[in-house]
């Protein structure tokens, strides 16, 4: 049985993380009425996340679970384009490994896709900032909100928060749109909204709970400046008509109809394999 909604979980060097993660996603995932997949994509760790990951799957309960191994590191971009494409369901959503944003905040970025008014949904920190918990530093938040500012003045899209890790997508539009991804590391999302607001998809910017976990791999003075040079690469893809193809496939797909109520599957089939036939070429199955 095809399930409802495939959960997407990009990791690098989270061994430590990435046990308690999972489990707190089998434990919500294995209390809903609807079929679901959860696909983890190691990239490149060095800290035997993989195995981790591999082990925990023994408390996945109903929940189909698979672990990507992409070797050499590529990038955060490249594991969720991985997950993305080798995802089975019509609804895909990727998480950050740390479950900043919690897992319990999943019906926010999913129902107004299953309700058939949006084809890509992403969780927001900064449309409500009384749902942070924990917050970042000062310096941290005040350099997020200017690199916001700044991708708003390039792309000409009105949102106020691109980079959180919690984002959702109606896969029959959006695949195109993922697989013409070119950034791999920390501009991709700001490149998957780019393409899906050319190609006139319906996107909804969502507040959700998040809260700050120590150990994040940002660096908000490198990798700050690594991606607005990234946004200036996007912008210039665009020029080149890099994403025209994708752009124009979307658009047709969108035309063809919307997702209704996919979430009504019961669990009468035995999940009888970890492995799914159905994985990104990039990637190698463990």
């Amino acid at each position: 049985m095809t399930p409802a909604i495939s959960l997407i979980v990009p990791a690098y060097n989270e061994s430590i993380r990435i046990g308690k993660s999972l489990q707190l996603i089998f434990d919500y995932l294995n209390d809903q009425s609807y079929e679901s997949e959860v696909i983890v994509v190691d990239d490149g760790s060095t800290d035997g996340t993989a195995q981790v990951a591999e082990e925990n799957l023994a408390m996945r309960g109903g929940v189909e679970a698979h672990v990507i191994r992409v070797r050499p590191n590529r990038g955060k971009g490249n594991a969720v384009r991985t997950g993305l494409l080798a995802a089975r369901s019509p609804v895909a959503v990727f998480s950050d490994a740390d479950l900043s944003t919690p897992i319990t905040e999943l019906p926010k970025v999913v129902d107004p896709i299953t309700g058939g008014d949006y084809d890509l949904v992403f969780g927001s920190r900064a449309l409500d900032r009384s749902l942070i918990g924990v917050h970042q530093s000062w310096r941290r938040e005040q350099g997020g909100r200017a690199i916001n500012l700044l991708v708003k003045l390039a792309t000409g899209m009105p949102f106020a928060d691109t980079q959180c890790g919690f984002k959702a997508f109606r896969m029959e539009p959006c695949r195109p749109i993922v697989a013409a991804g070119r950034i791999d590391r920390f501009g991709f999302d700001i490149e998957l909204l780019y393409i899906a607001h050319l190609a006139k998809l319906r996107l909804l910017e969502q507040p959700v709970r998040w809260d700050h976990y120590e150990g994040s791999k940002l660096s908000p003075a490198r990798d700050g400046l690594r991606m607005l040079g990234e946004v200036r690469e996007i912008r210039a893809n665009a020029r080149r008509g890099l994403y025209n193809e994708a752009v124009k496939l979307a658009s047709r797909l969108n035309a063809h109809g919307v997702l209704h109520a996919p979430f009504e599957s019961s669990r009468e089939e035995t999940i009888e394999s970890d492995a799914s036939p159905h994985l990104a070429s990039p990637a190698q199955r463990i």
